[in-house]
């Protein structure tokens, strides 16, 4: 088992990354303090890791709070659903939200936590590749709302983060691949051996082999440790992790919540990213191109978003991401592989040459 620890102050918490974690309740029983657990879950994960769980968490098991699967139910009513449970059985302010699934789930709960009597205790134990190399770590929780991707949420740190590698065996291929567009997201913006080093081995990490899937875990959170840990809030350097995201939520929203996964439209959203990049003559075409071969034919992700998306519908979505300031769009977008920057200056005449550049992106 390997250990990243994410360094808060007094909000510090660990991650722990191996093999069969689901078994070793000694990792999670301190987290839980004294109060009751509920965990939080969908009708996917449930059958498979519940009553694993449930052993897991042992005397302090309350209940179980079975959800809809999908990204078109993370929304307030869900919420609303959590807190009717929480508040029929009494919960007080000791119980702990224990989050069983993919980010969907570890957004949710995360944000029911922060709210519930103004804050209760969560863990998460992310069950996909993309909640365990990103959106499990680093507090970010929060729900949709029909006009833009978590625009309602919370900066709120679990007390752990349990990443069992094996419960990656029952993940759909699909699931994988998107997951692994958070991955490559890493290396684009601040390691580009890291990159590289995917590059090489993306067989083996494609197919989760054992050593290489520890590996790359294990980087992923390390990274986002370090940047979360100097910069919690995003006001700076941690807005960096949102490369292709001010595109792909755009992608997402436009396209309908569920259609297509995150890590999909985050694929896409790098490649418009490193499109843009190019035109503003901040990287050379053969660096754009290079960035849209390793993800579209390594890894086997999706590079052109769907074609029915306007240029105006890109705009007014993306004026509503919250990462705009002052009714600016910022961008992350790529000086290298491995160099990110934030830019709220583009050239809008260029802007539209990449969204409306289709099948052509990044082949100039």
């Amino acid at each position: 088992m390997e250990t990243v620890q994410v360094a808060l102050g007094e909000r510090s918490y660990p991650i722990y990354v191996g093999e069969d974690l689901l078994t070793q309740p000694e990792l999670m029983v301190p987290h839980l303090g004294s109060g009751r657990a509920v965990v939080v879950t969908n009708e996917t994960v449930a059958p498979l890791y519940g009553e694993q769980t449930r052993q897991l968490i042992g005397d302090h098991y309350g209940e179980q709070i079975v959800l809809p699967d999908g990204e078109e139910h993370k929304h307030l009513d869900t919420i609303a659903h959590i807190y009717d449970h929480l508040m029929q059985g009494k919960y007080d302010r000791k119980t702990t939200l224990v989050a069983l699934g993919g980010g969907v789930i570890g957004d949710i709960t995360g944000f029911a936590a922060a709210t519930y009597q103004r804050g209760i205790n969560f863990i998460q134990i992310p069950t996909t590749l993309l909640a365990q190399v990103d959106s499990s770590v680093g507090g970010k929780t929060g729900v949709n709302h029909p006009l833009g991707k978590n625009m309602i949420g919370a900066f709120y740190q679990p007390q752990c983060v349990l990443i069992d590698t094996t419960v990656l065996n029952t993940l759909p291929e699909r699931e994988v691949k998107a997951g692994l567009a958070e991955v490559l997201k890493y290396g684009l913006i601040i390691d580009a051996d890291f990159f590289g080093w995917l590059e090489a081995n993306a067989e083996a990490v494609s197919s989760l082999a054992s050593a290489e899937l520890t590996q790359v875990i294990k980087t992923c959170c390390e990274i986002k440790a370090d940047v979360v840990a100097r910069d919690e809030r995003e006001s700076g350097i941690r807005a960096l992790l949102n490369l292709g995201h001010t595109f792909g939520h755009a992608i997402e929203t436009a396209a309908g919540y569920g259609t297509l996964l995150h890590g999909e439209t985050v694929a896409m959203g790098m490649v418009m990213a490193a499109d843009l990049s190019c035109r503003l003559a901040w990287i050379e075409p053969s660096t754009a191109q290079h960035i849209r071969q390793v993800i579209e034919t390594k890894f086997g992700m999706p590079a052109v978003p769907p074609a029915d998306i306007t240029e105006q519908q890109y705009r007014d979505l993306m004026a509503s991401d919250k990462k705009a300031e002052q009714g600016k769009i910022r961008f992350i977008l790529l000086k290298a592989i491995g160099e990110a920057v934030i830019s709220a200056d583009v050239d809008s005449a260029l802007l539209t040459q990449t969204l409306t550049a289709g099948p052509e992106l990044c082949q100039f």
